[in-house]
């Protein structure tokens, strides 16, 4: 399995600057297809810099949803911190 993008990325106006929504779709690649499955997730910072991601995916993604969390969490916040997030 592998992240290809993150396609429509819409960032929802929140009035909590250190908190960051986000929603849009992921096209993930997994042996024998590409999938699109549409995502929401949050970015937050804490006051020492670490970021968490609160993450919520479809539910009718044809593949086991702990390992794809896993890596769209990563490939999320690599993003971010190469800054290619809106």
């Amino acid at each position: 399995m592998r992240i290809l993008e993150l396609k429509n990325l819409f960032r929802e106006e929140g009035y909590i600057y250190y908190r960051r929504n986000f929603s849009g779709e992921a096209v993930i690649e997994v042996p024998g297809t590409t999938l699109n499955a549409p995502i929401d997730f949050c970015i937050e910072t804490d006051p020492l810099g670490v970021r968490s991601i609160e993450l919520s995916v479809a539910s009718n993604v044809n593949y086991p949803l702990l390992p794809l969390k896993k890596a769209l969490a990563a490939y999320i916040l690599e993003e971010d911190k190469e800054g290619r997030l809106p």
